[in-house]
């Protein structure tokens, strides 16, 4: 109805046979020219007459029952899904007026604040409303149940929790010895690196440097007074020491700015109403040509010069706008503008070269941009953000012991799966209704219905075997393909939806990848590794085209994710403190926040419409700030345990996308995989085979590859056969060799026990097959002593020949393991035995947790 109106308007205001004819999503301004129609009463006007902004124009527009009018001058329409939902979309704020007050469900709790928690969560002894109203009033502790453990405050936790390594007793009685028994030790840290108190291994030159790296902060415990920088460095906010010339020197050299704040250049003129003199200082514009002389070379007073207008003579050459001065003129130039090298002529400024300009897309206008959106999402009025249309999206992420919910409305937080082991990654597939999660104690992934549980009966197990930490999960939605990482075997791998079908795709030594995230749009993946060479590494989804897409200025890269509209990805770094972004190219890099109070170990993050989400594991909270900015930091969940992975459940997160294997497979005999997205001429897929076999010749089934090495992760390999009786050999002296192992089952096999199972299976020749075996014994020495003999002489000639040629060799071995370590002064970051790995991160075996 809207767009009807606009062009019914559009059509009226510009008659005439001469006329631009405009399409159906487009106005027609007076002037005849043609704008896109959700560009009218905007508040800025793209017709050059303005047409498009005049009252009588906005005034005409009137919104469809599935919209709601803010009023106003402009008459903007929204979505009436937004009204009400406590997020104020009109200019005016009359989206958000006399509105009711939020209603929970039954199985909800009213915060003060006005959001929803789940009524599980109330009094559980963890702050979940903003305000504490689900922790007032609470009755004494009920009695433990038969699978809770009691801790020795008489608090209750689930049984599964004790004795695994974490303590989750307020008092730490759950992992006691009395209850637990001895605690195994931690496995040893490198020499080169320093053992955290709560078991993680971190480089040793991250001991006592002021920035707490190990969880319970060991690493700065016991250090001496914070060292004073050299007389030649500039000690940053964080204690690090940079040299002196690097402060204030336009570029940012300390992790919080520090270097380049409250720098002031005495001789830098700022603003117009400052003149610089020829001597170098500054003085005020009114002071110039006013027969005083304040500058010590008299050069605020030519005298020849002042009092002369050059903006009369040709408009002082300049293309636009001139400025009569006290002194000389200056050019100008309108908005949208900006001056060229020559100084005078203005020159278009493409606003889109900066990734804050707009949410999603950016059209570059002459003297303007517009902001657009992607499909399923609008443009809001008030602040040009791009708004997600249909359901309220929801965070999904893991709290250690459970998979928890929260609408991001905050019309529901409650509890998805738990009690768990240790649910470390997780990613969904929101069509199906299914959440992926991997456990680092079970060392599995398992695939899970969103509509929880308690206990597993609908956990279904997809990769079982083979892992060693998988700290990364992403599911490509389009294929049905699921991609993780596992640190400890430095891998990235991929599976069918189901891990019926499984292949590793990227093995590099020393390296730790820990998260990823796909694009089956455009057929790539993203993943961090803090190994030894820490880096943002970009590969196909079939594992081609792989390289590092950022390695300058990441030390400990963890969580990642990619906003699809934009095609930007995110990740922090929890050794630099930082939230980081860049194209997904590898162009258009910059720090969106660095902070060491709210990034103090950054683990996930996520990004929707306007918002970043990221997870901390020692502020024990998720946070959330502006996408854009970095700005309006805020807590968004907070009292957590150990929050590690997190993602956004929303529809328009996984678009549908066109899965060119889903007839036959492909064609491929066992994982059809997407392809990147090279150019026009590049395959929509290809065919992939399992470790240790190779592609045959047409590309499509699979051969063994006996140059492959043996798998350290594969799939399980089929159960073997059962055992059967040891069939008798048509030769008549195999009788003289010792039974396979299928005959290992007795203690004791005789000849006699031989001579009759081959009779039994001989049928009706067990005669003449007994009475050859009677007589085999003589026989068989007969032939086994010589050949025993030549293989003795034939091993001693061997030994003789290698010690000869040793003696008569010069050669140096470094094989000694100490000589190897000496001999490196500096490791790099991550390198080493097993790197540094993350608190509580290690695999428990399942008896501990039994016990």
């Amino acid at each position: 109805m809207r767009l009807l109106l606009l062009l019914l308007l559009g059509a009226m205001a510009a008659p005439g046979a001469g006329t631009e004819l405009c399409g159906q999503s487009e106005f027609r301004c007076r002037d005849g020219s043609c704008i896109a129609s959700a560009w009218v009463c905007d508040g800025n006007a793209e017709c050059r007459d303005g047409s498009d902004e005049t009252p009588e124009t906005c005034h005409s527009v009137s919104c469809s029952p599935s919209e709601f009018s803010c009023g106003g001058h402009r008459r903007r329409c929204i979505p009436a899904s937004w009204r009400c939902d406590g997020h104020r979309d009109c200019d005016n704020g009359s989206d958000e007026l006399d509105c009711p007050p939020r209603a929970c469900a039954g199985d909800q709790l009213r915060c003060g604040s006005g959001g929803c928690v789940s009524r599980a969560f109330a009094c559980d002894g963890e702050r979940d409303c903003e305000d504490g109203t689900d922790e007032a009033d609470c009755p004494p502790p009920a009695p433990c149940g038969p699978h809770a453990f009691r801790c020795n405050d008489s608090s209750c936790i689930p049984r599964l929790w004790a004795c695994d390594g974490d303590p989750n007793c307020p008092d730490g009685s759950d992992e006691w010895p009395r209850s637990c028994g001895t605690p195994r030790p931690p496995p040893p840290c490198a020499p080169l690196q320093f053992a955290c108190g709560s078991g993680e291994c971190i480089h040793r030159r991250w001991r006592c440097d002021g920035s707490p790296d190990c969880r319970d902060r060991s690493d700065e415990e016991g250090c001496a007074a914070a060292t004073t920088c050299r007389p030649d460095q500039f000690q940053c906010g964080d204690g690090r020491c940079v040299l002196g010339v690097r402060q204030c020197d336009g570029e940012t050299d300390c992790a919080d700015g520090s270097d380049e704040e409250g720098c002031h250049n005495v001789t830098l003129c700022t603003g117009p109403h400052e003149f610089k003199c020829r001597s170098g200082e500054c003085v005020p514009l009114e002071r110039v040509c006013d027969r005083h002389r304040d500058c010590r070379d008299w050069s605020d007073e030519p005298f020849k010069e002042c009092g002369v207008n050059e903006c009369l003579d040709g408009g002082g050459g300049c293309s636009h706008v001139c400025e009569d001065l006290r002194l000389g003129y200056r050019c100008l130039c309108p908005e949208g503008l900006s001056l060229g090298p020559d100084g005078r002529t203005c020159e278009d400024i493409d606003e889109c070269r900066d990734p804050r300009t707009c949410s999603q897309l950016c059209l570059n206008l002459p003297g303007s941009y517009k902001c657009d959106c992607g499909g399923g999402y609008r443009l809001e009025p008030s602040t040009h953000a791009c708004r997600a249309l249909g359901p309220p999206a929801a965070l999904l992420f893991t709290n250690r012991h459970e998979i928890r919910r929260l609408a991001l409305d905050g019309g529901e937080y409650r509890r998805v799966l738990g009690p768990l082991a240790h649910a470390a990654a997780l990613d969904t597939d929101v069509a199906a209704g299914t959440v992926y999660w991997a456990d680092l104690t079970q060392r599995k992934i398992y695939r899970s219905p969103l509509t929880g549980t308690t206990n597993d009966s609908r956990d279904v197990t997809v990769v079982g075997t083979g892992l060693g930490a998988p700290d990364g999960v992403a599911l490509d939605w389009v294929h049905q393909n699921l991609y993780w990482t596992d640190s400890r075997l430095g891998t990235v791998s991929v599976a069918d939806a189901d891990g019926r079908r499984r292949k590793t795709l990227v093995r590099e030594a020393g390296a730790k990848p820990r998260a990823i995230a796909v694009d089956p749009l455009h057929g790539y993946m993203y993943w961090t590794d803090w190994g030894a060479s820490a880096k943002i590494a970009k590969g196909g989804l079939n594992g081609v085209d792989r390289f590092p897409l950022v390695t300058e200025g990441v030390e400990w890269p963890n969580g990642i994710t990619l906003d699809l509209p934009s095609q930007r990805l995110y990740w922090v770094d929890s050794r630099l403190h930082t939230l980081s972004s860049v194209d997904v190219d590898g162009g258009r890099r910059r720090t969106l926040l660095a902070d060491p109070q709210v990034l103090a170990h950054p683990f996930a993050v996520a990004v929707f419409e306007d918002t970043v989400f990221w997870s901390d594991i020692l502020s024990e909270a998720v946070f959330s700030a502006d996408l854009r900015t970095g700005a309006h930091v805020r807590r968004v969940a907070q009292e957590l345990l150990s929050p590690e992975d997190i993602v956004v459940l929303h529809p328009l997160r996984q678009p549908p996308g066109a899965n060119r294997c889903s007839e036959a497979n492909g064609g491929c005999g066992f994982l059809c995989l997407p392809a990147p997205h090279l150019g026009p001429r590049s395959p929509r897929y290809t065919c992939a085979c399992p470790d240790g076999q190779r592609l045959a010749p047409d590309g499509r089934a699979c051969l063994p590859d006996p140059s492959a090495p043996a798998p350290t992760d594969a799939a399980p390999s089929p159960p073997p056969a059962p055992p059967q009786p040891p069939t008798p050999s048509r030769d008549p002296h195999s009788h003289g060799a010792s039974p396979g192992p299928t005959a290992a089952s007795s203690s004791a096999s005789t000849a006699g026990t031989t001579t009759t199972s081959s009779n039994a299976t001989a049928g009706g020749s067990g005669d003449a097959v007994g009475h050859v075996g009677s007589r085999t014994g003589p026989t068989a020495l007969a032939v086994v002593l010589p050949l025993v003999f030549l293989i003795l002489a034939a091993f001693v000639s061997r030994g003789l020949w290698r010690s000869w040629r040793r003696r008569s060799t010069n050669s140096i071995n470094f094989d000694n393991p100490v000589y190897q370590k000496t001999t490196r002064d500096e490791e790099p970051p991550g390198w080493g035995q097993g790197g540094f790995s993350y608190p509580m991160r290690q695999a428990v075996s399942l008896e501990s947790d039994v016990a």
